[in-house]
C-alpha cells in the first residue's frame, strides 16, 4: 500500500529483515485513516469505533444549529438533555414545513417522488426505519448502523468497507424495490430520517473527494465527468490534456450553476450525480413527512438523540465522531471560493438556494456581497 500511495518510494517494509522505514509507515497509517474517515468529508487525527454504550455525546451549541453553524466558541459545558434535543428537532420540521409552503421557492423545494427519490431511501423494516442517503454527509457510517440492525453484522467494527457501498451485497434493500402499496405504507409509518450540511461545504466535499482524492478508486469520475465538464466550462482547454489537466474547483461550480447545461450533462452522468444535486432532489423533503433532520454540524450530538427517537438505541450505536471533523469551516469555505467570479458563486447559489432556507443554513452572504 505504501508503493502505491507513494509512488517516489521503493518500499515500505525492509524486505529482507522486515524492519519498518518508520517515516513511510506514519504516513501510510495516515493515509489509510484518511481514507476510513473520508465520508466525514474532513481531515482528524483520530479514528473512528464504536461508541460506548454509556452514550456520551458531544456538549451542546447555545445558538439554535438551523440558524447559525455552531463554532468552538458556541459549545456549553453541558450535553442536552432529551427535552433541549425534542425540542430543536421539532424546531427543524416546523422550519422545513414554512420554507415548503414558500411559493417563491416552490421550483428550489418541490420534486416528485419519482425513483429517483426511491433509489435513495434505504429500508429497516425489522426496526421500521427509512433513511434517505444524502452523499457527502457520514452517510456509510448510518448504513453501517442499518446493516447491523438487520442483523448481518453483531457491531458496526465487523462490517468491511467495501461491503457498505456495495448496494447488491449490504443487504439494505431501498425503497424503490418494493411495490407502489409496500411504498406508501411505509413511507406512511415508518421512523424517517435524514442528514444535511451546510449546502457549499458539501460541495467542496464532493469535489474533494470525487476529482481529487477519490479514495475509492471509481475512475469514471476522473475520465468520463471531468473532462466533460472541462470541455464545456473552462474557458481555455486543449482536447488532449482533458483526462491529466484535473478539474478545477471552478469548473466545477459554472457546470453546477448552468440550469440548462447542467440538465443535459447530469442525464448523461447517471447516477454518479447524487454527490452534488441538491438534498430537496435527492430525499423530497416537501413531499415525504420525515420524522427527524439531523445536521452534521451537530452530528456528536444528533446522532444519539435519532438512535433513541427511533427507539434502537438500546441496539446499536453510532460510530465515534473524530473530534472537530463535523464543525463548519468558513475559512475553507472562503479558500475555495476565492478565485470564483460573483457571477458564478451567485449562480451557484441560486441553485441551492432551497437547501440553504429548508435547513435554515445563514446564507454566504460573505461570498455573495
Amino acid at each position: 500500500r505504501g508503493s502505491r500511495l507513494f509512488p517516489e518510494q521503493e518500499v515500505v517494509f525492509n524486505g529482507r529483515d522486515g524492519t519498518v522505514n518508520r517515516r513511510l509507515w506514519t504516513l501510510c497509517r495516515w493515509e489509510v485513516a484518511e481514507t476510513q474517515r473520508h465520508d466525514y468529508g474532513e481531515r482528524s487525527g483520530g479514528q473512528s469505533w464504536t461508541v460506548p454504550g454509556t452514550k456520551v455525546v458531544k456538549p451542546i451549541p447555545v445558538s439554535s444549529p438551523e440558524k447559525q453553524a455552531p463554532k468552538p466558541s458556541d459549545q456549553p459545558s453541558a450535553a442536552p438533555t432529551v427535552g433541549e434535543w425534542q425540542s430543536v428537532a421539532e424546531k427543524r420540521i416546523e422550519l422545513l414545513s414554512t420554507v415548503c409552503k414558500n411559493s417563491s421557492l416552490r421550483n428550489l423545494t418541490h420534486v416528485s417522488i419519482s425513483k429517483f427519490v426511491l433509489d435513495r431511501i434505504f429500508v429497516c423494516d425489522k426496526h421500521k426505519i427509512l433513511f434517505c442517503q444524502t452523499p457527502k454527509v457520514g452517510n456509510t457510517q448510518w448504513k453501517k448502523v442499518l446493516i447491523v440492525l438487520n442483523g448481518a453484522f453483531s457491531t458496526v467494527e465487523e462490517i468491511p468497507e467495501n461491503l457498505v457501498h456495495d448496494h447488491e451485497k449490504n443487504g439494505l434493500p431501498r425503497l424503490s424495490s418494493l411495490s407502489p402499496q409496500e411504498i406508501t405504507h411505509r413511507l406512511n409509518s415508518y421512523f424517517k430520517f435524514f442528514i444535511v450540511r451546510d449546502p457549499f461545504e458539501r460541495l467542496i466535499s464532493a469535489f474533494k473527494d470525487k476529482f481529487v482524492k477519490n479514495p475509492r478508486f471509481e475512475p469514471w469520475y476522473k475520465h468520463d465527468i471531468a473532462p466533460a465538464i472541462i470541455r464545456k466550462y473552462r474557458k481555455s482547454h486543449r482536447d488532449s490534456d482533458l483526462a491529466t489537466s484535473g478539474l478545477h474547483f471552478e469548473d466545477f461550480v459554472r457546470y453546477l450553476g448552468d440550469v440548462e447545461g447542467r440538465r443535459r450533462m447530469d442525464r448523461q452522468f447517471g447516477e454518479h450525480i447524487i454527490h452534488w444535486v441538491t438534498y430537496a432532489e435527492l430525499c423530497a423533503p416537501c413531499e415525504i413527512h420525515y420524522s427527524v433532520v439531523g445536521h452534521h454540524e451537530t452530528l456528536e450530538r444528533d446522532a444519539p438523540h435519532i438512535l433513541r427517537a427511533a427507539g434502537i438505541d438500546e441496539l446499536v450505536s453510532y460510530p465515534a465522531i473524530p473530534p472537530g471533523i463535523t464543525r463548519y469551516n468558513r475559512t475553507k469555505v472562503e479558500r475555495y471560493f476565492s478565485g470564483i467570479s460573483k457571477r458564478d458563486i451567485r449562480r451557484l447559489y441560486a441553485r441551492y438556494q432551497g437547501d440553504f432556507s429548508l435547513f435554515g443554513y445563514p446564507n454566504p452572504d460573505f461570498l455573495l456581497n
